[in-house]
């Protein structure tokens, strides 16, 4: 089955970068945007979320990492993408919480050629669920100004409850830019997440102080879904309320820091 007709308006282009090749879907213009999809890939609501960061003046880059870009999103697709990626896949340390998956070079590498190619102050980039803590890996890139991190949910498991999933060098960068270019770092979550556990959250705090934004949100603002309240930007997310104020938050953000 085809599932095109969920990216109509998109281009679509392979880039390649040491050795790793992912699809990637571009719409807009103006400055850049890197949505990184969550599990189970780049679904429908992944995509309603792109379209609207490109309706407010962005050029939003949309890689393909795993699953098949526009299938929506549903339990058993879900579960098959995840032991998919665990199984196979060598582009995420999914346990290791002291450094960033070898995923985010080629990110960061992106981040560039949307950057020379769209111009603006620098680029947004959100990760959201397994691909959550990307985005602030992404930041050691100078490219990279808007970090927004939705359901970070790497590393997995209770012994990496307080990781973040970069190194100390990493940590030591990021802390660097926020401090010498007046940047910020936003995070989203519900509190109920056990996927985002609050030692995660604390983590950010204690690193990044200030320079941190945590976005927070209760059971009742959360969409009715499949699973549990765990997607803030796109299956829970409700058309008013506090996930709404949520997303335009992220979006005013990126047009903020990028020059929109």
């Amino acid at each position: 089955m085809s599932y095109d007709a969920a990216l109509a308006g998109y281009e679509v282009f392979d880039f390649a970068h040491d050795g790793r090749t992912f699809p990637v879907y571009r719409k807009g213009s103006g400055p850049a945007v890197v949505i990184m999809h969550e599990i189970p890939g780049l679904h429908p609501q992944v995509i309603r979320f792109a379209d609207r960061v490109a309706a407010e003046g962005m050029t939003v880059f949309c890689p393909s990492l795993f699953g098949t870009p526009g299938k929506p999103a549903s339990r058993g697709y879900a579960m098959t993408t995840m032991l998919g990626v665990i199984c196979v896949r060598r582009e995420f340390y999914i346990w290791r919480g002291d450094r960033s998956s070898p995923v985010v070079d080629w990110l960061r590498a992106l981040a560039r050629k949307a950057h020379a190619e769209c111009g603006g102050k620098g680029v947004g980039a959100v990760g959201m669920c397994f691909t959550g803590g990307f985005a602030l890996a992404m930041m050691t890139d100078p490219s990279v100004v808007a970090p927004v991190l939705s359901q970070p949910s790497l590393p997995a498991g209770r012994a990496g409850a307080a990781a973040i999933g970069l190194s100390g060098e990493e940590i030591r960068c990021v802390k660097r830019r926020l401090d010498a270019e007046d940047l910020s770092v936003i995070g989203l979550r519900f509190t109920s997440d056990k996927l985002v556990p609050d030692a995660r959250f604390d983590t950010y705090r204690r690193e990044f102080g200030d320079r941190f934004e945590a976005i927070e949100l209760d059971d009742a603002d959360a969409a009715d879904s499949f699973i549990p309240p765990h997607s803030v930007l796109t299956l829970h997310l409700k058309e008013d309320g506090p996930t709404k104020a949520a997303e335009q938050r992220v979006i005013q953000f990126f047009k903020v820091r990028t020059g929109a």
